[in-house]
């Protein structure tokens, strides 16, 4: 009855959506699919047809304005998700973001982000989920079937190829069919298919020479005709280039608007006869299926009439991030820690942790918890000491931590326009993203104004981040008058939030209160590539000797039970805009862990960071927590684990490398504009198992607080079914994963590769049984000769592992 139910509701939405379709003529089909302004597209009331609204949104939902104002909660990174390898946890995560965007007006979010970590040095990696395409599919089938229980529409993104940073708005990624198709492609099609997402947005990157805008081949004929994808296509911001090749290369909506190619160009060239008006009404009437199926568009039912039930967001943060905390190395039990154990931590990050990564990922949560408060809140009093260490940065970074900032605009006249609160010393307005009161016509200059209190007394550096005019003053005195010219950057995000300068120092007092200034002038010459106005207020705290500070935190260690360090990255290493140069951990972070593990064999390491690092020391320490960034919640979660009152569940959904030199595929810069995608099939764990190479901790690790045993495994063409016993002292949580390897490559397949996992949960001693899908497309590859999926037949190894690298038992399968 169910299933007739949403048929009928079908029917309804596709009339409404017909009937809407036959009333507008070409201008008003043209300026709807040219977007209305930064994130929407315009109403057309004549339809009865409301604005839709789109947001960021892979770990919250920040709305249309760059503001502290109207705080979101802040989920882990998608690396710490997908580390929970768990859909379920993803389904869940997806209607709490379908809750914000509603609360928030918003109708569709710009996510999953579902592009693989092709090379540990993608510099947005911490914003996608996986090195595997199948682990990718699932997790991003989770996410996107739970933010459309909420009524919301999804934007998989970015189709496809968009693996890397470098020249993304140019670069020609070169991919063979066989790897497009059973890597890349791959998660796409597995969300289309299991998930029916409502949007897809297209890459900035060509792939095979053309740009994925104008793909028609891709679109058209592959995602639209073979998947059967019914929903909008809309560009990623400022990727359209062509009115003619994006419209027939299947492109619905090209964003920002209202200047793109699309509004007045496109109804011009259906009036010049190079466009034909058919291919206007498919994407209109795309569109115009979006908004029927977020109740947007009068007549047509919404697909979601009774939401699900609210979803407690700070509870469901600190879950996800201790679901998706990786332990990966626990010599002697260091974890979880003993009752009445004394602790000294360490790490600049453990008192500021970075809880989310750089670019359009950004959200502003109304808390933050810290290493450093969840563990002074989770331990006895006097059971925890706290030294700084070493800081992962020297560099200057946007006021934060003491200062209460308003921007102040004004006129060419010097007439106040209006005033608007700041969430830190970043400036980002985009788009209409202005305070009441001002446009981009009228604004000549802003000046950031307010107070710092500072924490430290001595030197405090004070500087400019961004392109033009500056007037820099701190406790009455004008550090800096001049102007920042543009440098070397070839992408936006570098060049508008490149590297900060210094432009002076202030000795302060901490708890004395100073005013601070930045006045920006506004210059054409540095205006951005769309309506924006983006710079920075940036400080850095009072330097210490970097060698006093390590042996600070030493003298702490030695004298505690146990030594936990946090290691982090920082924006300018994981952001968008950017790949990484190295996987090292920047400042003195590497000197601080080994200093303090010398001191004291009880040493714990947490990394934060968003995507694989360098650990010179792991086999030194006495354990190792991959922590990732990992929202607002992230130091309530980290004292849940490291007290022992919840088990890390995650397990390592990307390969972790000893060193950058060992990872087989690090390519990230074309050459010629061209990046030759030359490792065909073989990326991530694949790629390990050709090279013969052994990584610092697998594909799928990942250690809990208690052992299993598997019993059995019985394998069927379509499943796997395996028995295991929980053999420690506790409940416990264990990722069963399996893998096929062919006894015979009979087609240059991978040594081994995912092909399913489940999770399950069982008391001490008890014994479950898990029957796990087994895929046909685990069977199948892309047969090139004859464009189409077959099978391969033969003998395969099914194995039941813990890990990639901790098969616990095999099974002989004929297929």
């Amino acid at each position: 009855m169910a299933e007739t139910t949403a048929d009928t509701a079908d029917t309804v939405r596709e009339a409404a959506v017909e009937a809407a379709l036959g009333k507008l003529d070409l201008d008003a089909k043209t300026r709807l699919l040219a977007g209305q302004d930064m994130w929407s597209l315009p109403a057309l009331p004549e339809i009865g047809l409301a604005s839709l609204v789109m947001s960021d949104g892979p770990i919250g939902v920040r709305g249309v304005r760059w503001t502290a104002d109207d705080p979101s909660i802040a989920l882990p990174s998608p690396t710490a998700l997908a580390a929970s390898w768990d859909p379920d946890l993803a389904r869940r995560a997806g209607r709490l973001l379908a809750q914000e965007a509603r609360r928030k007006g918003v109708h569709v979010l710009l996510a999953p982000t579902v592009n693989l970590h092709r090379t540990p040095l993608g510099g947005r990696h911490f914003e996608a989920y996986s090195e595997d395409p199948y682990l990718t599919g699932a997790i991003g089938t989770g996410y996107v079937q739970g933010v459309q229980d909420g009524g919301v529409g999804t934007t998989v993104k970015h189709f496809v190829g968009n693996d890397a940073e470098t020249d993304r708005f140019t670069v020609d990624n070169r991919i063979a069919p066989r790897p497009l198709r059973e890597l890349y492609l791959a998660p796409f099609e597995a969300i289309v298919r299991n998930a029916r997402p409502w949007g897809i947005m297209t890459a900035y990157n060509q792939v095979n020479g053309t740009t994925m805008t104008e793909h028609r081949y891709l679109v058209n004929e592959v995602l639209r005709g073979e998947w059967g994808f019914d929903g909008y296509n809309v560009s990623d911001w400022m990727a359209a280039r062509s009115t003619k090749g994006d419209i027939d290369g299947g492109l619905d909506v090209a964003m920002p608007g209202p200047q793109t190619v699309y509004g007045e160009a496109l109804a011009a060239a259906v009036r010049a006869g190079e466009v034909d008006e058919s291919a206007v009404d498919t994407a209109v009437r795309n569109v115009l299926r979006l908004a029927a199926r977020v109740g947007a568009l009068d007549g047509a039912p919404a697909v979601v009439t009774e939401v699900p039930e609210a979803v407690d967001g700070n509870a469901l943060a600190r879950e996800t991030a201790r679901r998706g905390f990786v332990l990966v190395r626990n010599e002697g039990r260091a974890l979880p820690l003993a009752a009445g154990t004394t602790v000294a931590l360490s790490g600049a990050a453990a008192r500021d942790a970075r809880v989310l990564g750089g670019g359009s990922a950004q959200v502003f949560p109304d808390h933050v918890v810290s290493p450093l408060d969840g563990l002074t809140a989770a331990l006895p009093d006097g059971a925890l000491s706290y030294a700084v260490g070493a800081d992962p940065s020297d560099e200057l970074a946007p006021a934060d931590r003491g200062f209460t900032l308003r921007a102040v605009c004004r006129d060419a006249a010097g007439n106040v326009l209006g005033e608007g609160s700041l969430p830190n010393g970043q400036v980002q307005w985009i788009g209409d993203d202005l305070p009441a009161g001002v446009t981009h016509e009228n604004l000549a200059s802003i000046e950031v104004v307010g107070t710092f209190t500072p924490r430290e007394s001595g030197e405090h550096s004070f500087g400019t981040r961004g392109l033009g005019a500056y007037t820099l003053t701190v406790a009455g005195r004008t550090l800096f008058a001049g102007v920042q010219a543009m440098g070397p950057e070839t992408d936006p995000f570098e060049a508008f939030f490149g590297s900060p300068v210094e432009r002076g120092k202030v000795a302060l007092t901490a708890g004395e209160t100073v005013e601070v200034s930045l006045l920006h002038t506004l210059d054409k010459e540095f205006a951005a590539p769309l309506p924006a106005v983006m710079f920075s207020f940036v400080h850095l705290g009072p330097r210490r000797d970097p060698d006093e500070l390590i042996a600070e935190a030493v003298a702490a260690a030695r004298a505690a039970d146990t030594a936990v360090v946090v290691v982090a990255t920082t924006e300018r290493v994981e952001s968008e805009g950017f790949d990484r140069k190295d996987l090292a951990l920047p400042g003195r972070q590497d000197d601080l862990v080994r200093a303090v593990a010398a001191a004291n064999p009880n040493t714990v390491v947490v990394v934060n960071a968003g995507s694989p690092v360098e650990m010179p020391w792991r086999e030194d320490v006495a354990a190792v927590l991959i922590g990732w960034f990992p929202g607002q919640e992230g130091g309530a979660a980290l004292a849940d684990v490291l007290t022992g009152a919840e088990e890390p569940g995650g397990r390592l959904p990307t390969t972790w490398p000893v060193a950058l030199a060992d990872a087989p595929v690090t390519e990230v810069t074309p050459v010629d504009g061209a990046l030759h995608y030359a490792e065909g099939l073989f990326i991530g764990y694949r790629a390990w198992d050709r090279a013969g190479a052994v990584p610092a901790y697998p594909f799928g690790h990942g250690l809990g607080y208690t052992t299993w045993t598997y019993e059995s495994l019985v394998v069927t063409p379509e499943s796997a079914t395996v028995r295991l016993t929980n053999t420690g002292g506790r409940t416990g949580r264990e990722v069963v994963q399996i893998y096929l390897a062919p006894t015979e490559d009979r087609a240059e397949r991978p040594a081994r590769w995912l092909a399913g996992f489940a999770s399950v949960e069982a008391g001490a001693g008890e014994t479950v049984e898990i029957t796990i899908e087994l895929p046909r497309r685990a069977f199948e590859i892309w047969d090139e000769q004859r464009n189409g999926w077959t099978v391969v037949p033969g003998a395969y190894e099914v194995l039941a592992a813990h890990s990639l690298a901790d098969a616990r038992l095999t099974a002989a399968l004929e297929i």
